[in-house]
């Protein structure tokens, strides 16, 4: 489904789209509403808890001294806030356990060895 690494959000919405027999117009914004919701809900210094997934949270950056790179000149950078996403337990424990046996066959792999087949 991923090309290159990375999935972009058409993909995200094609495959809401093929998991929920919606066509990908209500697929589409259903992505969109969650994002949206997910942006809004930070503007208002909202925290936002997604059990087993994780939490999006903004950070406070102080202001600063920075330089600019072309000039070399000292600027002052001002305040700002920054999301910030926490993976959760679960969520992290997903992504590094052994694929299934499932995936491992799809991905050309025997998942079964060759000494546990019955003749």
């Amino acid at each position: 489904m991923t090309t290159g690494g990375s999935m972009t959000k058409a993909e995200l919405v094609e495959e809401v789209s093929r998991v929920s027999d919606l066509t990908k117009k209500h697929s589409e914004v259903i992505v969109d509403t969650v994002f949206k919701s997910i942006i809004d809900a930070l503007h208002r210094g909202e925290k936002i808890e997604l059990r087993g997934f994780g939490s999006f949270r903004l950070r406070k950056r102080e202001p600063r001294k920075g330089r600019n790179p072309k000039t070399g000149d000292k600027v002052d950078v001002p305040p700002k806030k920054v999301p910030y996403f926490k993976p959760g337990k679960e969520l992290k424990e997903l992504i590094n356990r052994e694929p299934a046996p499932a995936a491992a066959a799809a991905a050309g792999e025997n998942p079964v060895p060759p000494d546990a087949v019955a003749v």
